[in-house]
């Protein structure tokens, strides 16, 4: 009877209540990181967890059982895009069908909010399962970036607060909606943000921000491939670690540039949307998201 008893006692994890998680689950969340031997990456959960909203289930024993994180943009209770990110089972809870019910439970929340994600080979069967399409790829680089020499063809130089406006306004033209809400972070949250000139213009923006051993290059948005080096090369010279960054592989000739210069490919992602055809906006000047868990 005791036997029978503990089984009532404890609830299948596909029975659990999912919760919204808040800035205080940030350990819990790097602990499910860990847990699925993916690095803690607290700083990345930190600016997750308080620009956008995150999903999860307690385990009984202790921790998360699962989790994930939707940053949305547009006008606030109107959102154009939903990005969803940081999709994790705990191991000890893995191919038990909770994060399939994580993910429904997200989509069903976002109603008519066209969602869109980055998915690894492994991940994709799931939300393909669900009606998301694959709309894109991105190939991940690391490494440390040797420049020829400084690019003097492109002008750039660190942002200030009287930048910002103007950078918002060119983000919104090329990401194709607002995200006032998460950029507005990006001084605190970032080691560098640097912006490209032309003739006192702003041409294009970049951040550097640290993710463990590397310096995540993202958002990277540019006029043109040439921007992105002058970029990239201004970035990397002011960082002593090795970058890492999310290109669109669209961006071929971006792409091998970086490679000759010490990055070399470790990943595929891909890019799905769900409920829209392709994401808005202008990829042309749109090089790497500020994270694939965020867009």
């Amino acid at each position: 009877m005791s036997d029978s008893l503990t089984c009532v006692s404890t609830p299948s994890p596909t029975a659990l209540p999912i919760r919204r998680l808040t800035p205080r689950d940030l350990i819990a969340c790097a602990d499910l990181s860990e847990d699925r031997g993916w690095p803690r990456e607290e700083h990345k959960w930190g600016l997750l967890l308080a620009a956008g909203t995150g999903y999860g289930i307690d385990d009984p024993a202790g921790g998360l059982v699962t989790a994930c994180v939707v940053t949305e943009y547009g006008p606030a209770g109107r959102p154009d895009l939903g990005a969803i990110g940081m999709v994790l089972v705990a191991e000890r809870h893995a191919r038990q069908g909770v994060g399939r019910r994580l993910m429904r439970h997200v989509v069903s929340e976002m109603g008519t909010t066209p969602l869109t994600l980055h998915a690894t080979p492994y991940g994709r069967p799931l939300y393909e399962e669900l009606g998301f399409k694959v709309t894109g790829r991105a190939e991940m680089v690391v490494g440390q970036f040797t420049p020829d020499g400084p690019d003097l063809s492109v002008a750039t130089r660190s942002a200030t607060a009287e930048d910002l406006t103007t950078i918002l306004r060119l983000d919104e033209e090329v990401f194709g909606t607002d995200r006032t809400h998460v950029l507005t972070r990006l001084p605190a949250f970032s080691d560098q943000l640097r912006v490209a000139e032309e003739n006192g213009r702003i041409i294009g923006y970049a951040a550097a921000w640290p993710n463990m051993e590397t310096h995540v290059v993202g958002p990277l948005i540019a006029r043109d491939t040439e921007t992105a080096k002058a970029l990239i090369t201004s970035l990397a010279a002011r960082s002593d670690r090795p970058l890492r960054t999310d290109i669109d592989v669209r961006h071929e000739e971006l792409l091998t540039w970086v490679k000759e210069r010490g990055m070399a490919s470790v990943a595929f992602n891909s890019v799905m949307t769900y409920g829209i055809s392709e994401l808005p906006g202008d990829w042309t000047r749109r090089y790497a998201p500020l994270t694939v868990a965020a867009g």
